[in-house]
């Protein structure tokens, strides 16, 4: 298996309901694990708050539990953080300091930057595991160019 089949990548909304979030983590919990029985290795976050945040925990819970897998940022840009309040970015940075690796693939913020980053992920990646409550939209928008460049995508929204 190499790396890309071995890697899945998280895309999700950045504001969640406390409902949205319940549900979401029960099925992010199932859907790793599956994904972790079936050979998935390399789990990749964008470090967004909301979803990919949620998914980033659940990676580190199952590494301190023993799984062998391994946590990812991958960084849109590296002040994807400007508008952020300091709890905010002292959970991310908590967050990352428990990761394997975090790298950016933008210095500045622009327009353009999460685009990269998603085009990114999805050639470097067999499984895509997202949370969209809508069905347009940019995660939907995700998912479908995911879908279409042969990924495996899992909406843990539902």
């Amino acid at each position: 298996m190499n790396t890309k089949d071995s890697t899945c990548f998280f895309v999700g909304h950045t504001a969640l309901s406390q409902k949205a979030i319940e549900r979401t983590t029960l099925r992010l919990h199932a859907e790793i694990d599956k994904l972790i029985r079936q050979g998935v290795t390399d789990f990749v976050s964008m470090g967004k708050l909301g979803f990919d945040l949620l998914a980033a925990s659940i990676v580190i819970s199952k590494k301190q539990q023993g799984a062998n897998v391994r946590l990812k940022f991958a960084l849109p840009c590296r002040n994807q953080d400007k508008r952020w309040s300091s709890t905010q970015k002292q959970l991310c940075q908590s967050l990352q300091s428990e990761t394997d690796e975090v790298f950016y693939l933008s210095e500045e913020c622009d327009y353009y930057c999460t685009i990269r980053c998603v085009r990114y992920l999805t050639d470097n990646s067999a499984y895509c595991i997202y949370a969209s409550f809508y069905s347009v939209g940019e995660i939907a928008e995700t998912a479908h160019y995911a879908q279409q460049k042969g990924l495996q995508v899992i909406n843990a929204a539902n």
